[in-house]
């Protein structure tokens, strides 16, 4: 299958399924996911799995064991990949349009232990700060969906580097909405050239962090 970005149904179906996320809507309505939503992640994983390996595309039922929020659908579709070091490479599709990002985005607790390390050491900690640097005067957002709201235990509150320090997980990415460029083919430069720009600063994650170590944890 060829690669042709997602189509504007693609869109028209997460923006249906906001206002109505019923088992209903999702059975009427599921030929255009499989249609339009899934199987161009599927033709995007067969253009991308050579440089950054294979897209899992991400079940579309919420879990909803453990939520107030019974909603059973999620209301954006994505799909991510990894790299031998570790860092992840994720693409988004909602109503508001095309999110990619890539890097750590959660780290385990040896992760953090290391990241922290290597941010602090004068060494290589300015480094990554340089990457980036780098990314967002490139207008990538760069941030962790956790982070302290002051030094972590043992770092000093000056530290050079301290807004790195507070982070527990570092990525990359940027909100592209939806641009003409989304419906056509053109949507896999964008993609790609997002996910390579990253690479400075998965490099030196995957250099210094890397995967984590720990046995996962036991089944309830």
């Amino acid at each position: 299958m060829t690669f042709r970005g997602w189509p504007q149904d693609a869109l028209d179906f997460y923006i249906g399924l906001e206002a109505d996320n019923s088992r209903s809507y999702w059975l009427a309505h599921k030929a255009i996911y499989d249609e339009c939503v899934k199987a161009p992640f599927d033709a995007l994983s067969e253009k991308v799995e050579r440089e950054f390996g294979p897209l899992r595309v991400f079940r579309p039922n919420r879990d909803i064991r453990f939520s107030k929020d019974k909603s059973p659908y999620k209301t954006a579709a994505a799909a991510a990949t990894e790299g031998e070091g570790g860092a992840a490479y994720y693409v988004q599709i909602s109503s508001g349009g095309l999110y990619v990002g890539s890097g750590y985005y959660h780290l385990a607790t040896d992760q953090l232990e290391r990241y922290r390390a290597a941010v602090a050491d004068a060494r290589t900690g300015p480094k990554l700060a340089t990457a980036v640097a780098a990314l967002r005067k490139q207008r990538y957002s760069v941030d962790s969906r956790e982070a302290l709201t002051r030094a972590p235990r043992g770092y000093p509150v000056d530290h050079p580097r301290i807004d790195l320090l507070r982070n527990k997980g570092m990525h990359a990415g940027r909100e592209f909405g939806a641009p003409r460029w989304l419906h056509a083919a053109g949507a896999l430069e964008r993609i790609v050239k997002t996910w390579r720009d990253a690479g400075p600063m998965n490099r030196w994650l995957d250099k210094h962090v890397g995967p984590s170590t720990l046995a996962p944890p036991e089944p309830d």
